[in-house]
C-alpha cells in the first residue's frame, strides 16, 4: 500500500510538472509583447504682442493633433511661453492661440525635431467694415467706374473714324 501511494505522488508529481512546462509556453507565445511607447518631442511655444514684443499670459495655447483625434489645451505663462512634452515625433500639429483682446491665431506644425520652439507674434483686432462710414477705397472704385461710363457712352454716341468720308 505505501508503494501504491508513493508511485502514485511521484506519478502525480510528473503530471503536474509536465503540464506547467506546457502552460508557461503557451502563455509566451499568447502573452501581451511590451511596446515602447513613441518618443515624444519637447514643444515651447511663445506667446507675445506684435507691436511691442511683450509676453501675454494667460494666452489658451490648443494642440489639435491631426492623425490622432483630440486636442491638449495650455495656458501661457507670466514669460508668455507653454511647454509640452507628450506630442509623438513624426504627428502633425495645428497649434491654436486664443487671447484676450487679440485676433485668433492658427497654424500647422510637423513634429520633426525632438525640441521645437515656437514664437507667435499675435496682432490686434483689425476695424470692423461698417456701411455707415465713408470709404475712401470704394469712393474712388464708384468715382472711376462713372467716369469709365461716361467715356463709354460718348464713344457710342460718336461715328467710328472708318465712316468719315475721304
Amino acid at each position: 500500500m505505501r508503494r501504491f501511494l508513493f508511485a502514485s505522488a511521484v506519478l502525480l508529481a510528473v503530471f503536474g510538472l509536465v503540464i506547467g512546462t506546457c502552460s508557461l509556453s503557451a502563455q509566451e507565445k499568447r502573452g501581451r509583447k511590451y511596446k515602447p511607447p513613441p518618443q515624444t518631442s519637447k514643444i515651447e511655444v511663445t506667446v507675445l504682442k506684435d507691436f511691442n514684443g511683450k509676453p501675454i499670459e494667460n494666452a489658451s495655447v490648443i494642440f489639435h493633433t491631426l492623425k490622432d483625434p483630440g486636442n491638449m489645451e495650455l495656458k501661457s505663462n507670466e514669460d508668455g511661453k507653454a511647454l509640452i512634452d507628450v506630442v509623438p515625433m513624426g504627428e502633425t500639429v495645428r497649434l491654436q492661440i486664443i487671447a484676450k483682446g487679440y485676433q485668433t491665431y492658427g497654424g500647422d506644425y510637423s513634429v520633426d525635431s525632438d525640441d521645437m520652439a515656437i514664437e507667435v507674434r499675435m496682432k490686434r483686432p483689425g476695424a470692423q467694415y461698417s456701411i455707415y462710414k465713408s470709404h475712401p477705397a470704394t469712393d474712388q472704385k464708384q468715382q472711376q467706374s462713372t467716369e469709365k461710363d461716361k467715356k463709354d457712352q460718348d464713344s457710342k454716341d460718336k461715328p467710328a473714324d472708318s465712316s468719315k468720308p475721304q
